[in-house]
């Protein structure tokens, strides 16, 4: 679609961004394994770091969620290292939508705050943002409403940190793997640990697919 051409600002952008996200996830131990990478754009997004369980996950360790939410700011912290500190957009916006949702999870459904313990916060589904239930129907106390708060911070912002240190201390690699994504626009995780390596990436020719065929 004419509207989805990006110019070759925004694909290298771009390109920084999902190179972020795939940095956090071969990095960060108790992450599921690296599937691919892309920055052809799809839907609303411009690019896409896609992560598969090696077998069906039927529950989610807090070790896990806290890696998921590093590697949710792996995007913006690499453009941040880029393009500098007040490099600030929309792109990352359903990233910390991810984060917040996945943290709050933790504080209020899935017993994962020291702080709050093992009880569940969250009662009525249908509530979307922290506190409103607590202003629509006084389930809890304001005290207690302000302890999720905290915590909710704390943990999305110990992620944000925890990319930022991962991303900081691995420019080089940064670089490999957006430079891959900028020739070839979609890599797998293998061939993201192979430009880490310092390998390049070899594949056939249309040509050679149709004589080995």
């Amino acid at each position: 679609r004419r509207s989805m051409a990006m110019t070759e600002e925004e694909k290298l952008a771009t390109a920084y961004h999902e190179a972020g996200h795939a940095l956090i996830n071969l990095l960060l131990p108790h992450t599921d394994p690296l599937h691919k990478v892309t920055i052809i754009p799809r839907g609303r997004a411009l690019g896409v770091t896609m992560s598969l369980p090696e077998r069906d996950r039927l529950s989610y360790s807090k070790h896990w969620c806290e890696a998921r939410i590093a590697m949710t700011f792996g995007g913006r912290v690499a453009e941040q290292l880029i393009y500098g500190e007040d490099h600030l957009n929309t792109g990352a916006s359903n990233d910390i939508m991810q984060a917040t949702d996945l943290a709050r999870k933790m504080v209020t459904e899935w017993g994962m705050s020291e702080k709050l313990g093992p009880l569940r916060y969250n009662d009525n589904q249908q509530e979307v943002f922290l506190g409103h239930s607590v202003t629509q129907h006084q389930n809890m106390s304001e005290e207690t409403s302000r302890i999720i708060d905290a915590e909710v911070r704390r943990i999305v912002t110990d992620g944000y940190n925890k990319a930022r240190e991962v991303i900081f201390g691995n420019r080089d690699n940064l670089e490999a793997i957006t430079q891959a994504l900028m020739e070839f626009e979609t890599i797998s995780g293998e061939e993201c640990q192979m430009v880490m390596r310092g390998e390049k990436i070899v594949r056939k020719s249309d040509d050679e697919d149709t004589r080995g065929g």
